[in-house]
């Protein structure tokens, strides 16, 4: 596969420094995509994705309070302040309405969000959050994992920093999130989540953004989307059963449902090929070729 270009960019907003990561298309280009990765993750997250999209010029910045950009200072770290710092990062790199939106996991809640804010091409969203976490099956672990947030954000750091980058705990998630049988597919995720998933600013921020991502869903944004709308989920996704996944698919204007099987939460990492195929199909066939290439306005 042939490399492609990575640039790197920092902006500052709501008193965070962003960091922005842009990788390039090969030409012809087909066209700009700005990504919102997931709770606890950053840019990295979406790579194989984006290796199985060279013809799309994709960027994707670090959420504030991870990854290698710092918390906020004048806003919340929930669905309105990520919105809101995104709009403003968005205007920063002067990206027009002839842009993709494309949000995974939490990050499907922020875009929907953003998407009745901007005027975007389209929208698409990776496992997208269609049920809230208090009022499903995994209302207890929600709960439980709040609190651990909580108190930990309460705790010395010398006591509660080694607890939230605890390896048995990231691994653990691992074992729970992942359902290839493949081997590579599982050391892959694996050690995905122990290069990343301790990459937070601050624990207060990590409470923050936990609490907002069990706290809404898609549902909460989608019926002021006005632009077609891709939904990608997994058919074992215990955040997003296939019954409130198709529910979730009704309340769009616009919007359109694929649920791939043996896969859960996690069709970023187990099923990245399969996910750009369907990227790429609803893209095409909205018109997106050359006629709508663009998306960076000239400065």
């Amino acid at each position: 596969m042939q490399q492609r270009v990575q640039a790197v960019s920092t902006h500052q907003i709501n008193g965070s420094t962003v960091r922005v990561f842009t990788t390039l298309a090969h030409k012809p280009a087909r066209g700009v995509i700005f990504a919102i990765h997931g709770f606890r993750g950053d840019h990295n997250g979406l790579d194989r994705i984006i290796a199985h999209l060279p013809q799309y010029t994709v960027i994707v910045p670090d959420l504030p309070g991870f990854g290698a950009s710092s918390s906020m200072q004048n806003v919340e770290h929930d669905v309105h302040g990520y919105a809101k710092t995104l709009n403003q990062l968005a205007t920063q790199l002067r990206l027009d309405s002839r842009v993709h939106l494309l949000g995974h996991s939490f990050g499907s809640i922020v875009a929907a969000k953003l998407a009745g804010e901007r005027e975007f091409a389209s929208l698409i969203l990776l496992n997208p959050i269609s049920e809230l976490a208090l009022d499903s099956s995994q209302a207890l672990l929600a709960k439980i994992t709040s609190g651990y947030y909580d108190l930990c954000a309460k705790l010395p750091a010398a006591v509660a920093e080694p607890l939230l980058r605890s390896r048995l705990f990231t691994d653990a998630m691992s074992v729970v999130m992942t359902k290839s049988k493949e081997p590579n597919i599982r050391a892959y995720v694996r050690e995905q989540h122990r290069a990343y998933f301790g990459g937070f600013h601050s624990r207060a921020t990590l409470a923050q953004a936990y609490r907002a991502s069990i706290s809404s869903t898609v549902g909460d944004y989608s019926p002021a989307v006005g632009v077609q709308t891709l939904m990608i989920g997994g058919m074992q996704d215990e955040l997003g059963s296939v019954a409130t996944q198709e529910a979730l698919r009704e309340s769009f204007p616009d919007a359109r449902l694929s649920m791939l099987a043996n896969v859960g939460h996690l069709i970023h990492y187990e099923k990245a090929s399969e996910t750009a195929d369907e990227i790429q199909g609803f893209l095409c066939s909205q018109g997106a070729g050359s006629a709508r290439s663009g998306g960076l306005k000239e400065s």
